[in-house]
Formats: structure tokens, C-alpha cells, sequence
């Protein structure tokens, strides 16, 4: 399903970075790194519109040839950012909002952790394996 997965902080440094093929990674690198421009857009223009609000599921942030790159906001602006493959057409609105929730949950388990220290990368193996069997489910 997914390619790469990405949990960038609030100060848009990665805690967190997983891509399938590994030669592609710094390719997958600089793709999450340039949507963070349009997460950041969205985030400003959504502000003003909605006022306060939870959780901000930002959709498509913007298509390439080989993939399409979503993104999604927490209410402490932690960004997630899901590099699917273009290929993939049968994938729906609402499989990557799932995908993205399912990340958040796992995500707020990490931060509930009393070992964990915010602003740290995120080296949980159940986190790692959530993305895992986001990415497997492709096959």
C-alpha cells in the first residue's frame, strides 16, 4: 500500500522515516521533506477557515508521476506523511484515513510510553511493526 512513511515533529525534523525499496530512500527523503511546504500552507489556510479543531486529515498534498504524497496533522503539530504508489488506483479516501489513524493511535502509544522522550526518533518495534503491515499490504 504505502511506499514511505514519515513522522516529521513540530519543528520539521524526521522522528520517524520508513521506505520499502531502500535505494529510493533519499528520494523518499526529499519528497517528504518538500510536501512539508504544503502541510504547512494547508495548516495556515485551515486555521483561519475552521478555528480550532482536533485532528487535521490534509489529503492529497500533491501528486507526482511515480506517487502520490497525503498528509495528515495532529492538534500538537506532529505531521504524518504517507508516499503511496500512483499505481495503486483502487486506493480510497477513506483506506488512507484509516491509515492515518491507525498511525496516530500508534503514534500516541509511543508518546504514552514513560521511556520515551519527546522530540526523540521513535525506535518502538510495535510502532515499527503497524507501518510494517502498512507497507506489506501491497504485497
Amino acid at each position: 500500500m504505502a511506499v514511505c512513511i514519515a513522522v516529521i515533529a513540530k519543528e520539521n525534523y524526521p522522528l520517524y522515516i520508513r521506505c520499502v525499496p531502500v535505494q529510493n530512500e533519499l528520494k523518499f527523503h526529499y519528497t517528504v521533506h518538500t510536501s512539508l511546504d504544503v502541510v504547512e500552507e494547508k495548516i495556515s489556510s485551515a486555521g483561519k477557515s475552521i478555528g480550532d479543531q482536533r485532528e487535521l486529515y490534509l489529503g492529497l498534498l500533491y501528486p507526482t508521476e511515480d506517487y502520490k504524497v497525503y498528509g495528515f496533522v495532529t492538534n500538537t503539530k506532529v505531521k504524518f506523511v504517507i508516499v503511496v504508489d500512483s499505481s495503486n488506483t483502487s486506493l480510497r479516501d477513506n483506506e488512507i484515513r484509516s491509515m492515518f489513524r491507525k498511525l496516530h493511535n500508534s503514534f500516541t502509544d509511543v508518546m504514552c510510553n514513560p521511556f520515551h522522550i519527546p522530540g526523540d526518533t521513535i525506535k518502538s518495534k510495535a510502532f515499527d511493526s503497524i507501518v510494517s503491515g502498512m507497507m506489506v499490504q501491497a504485497g
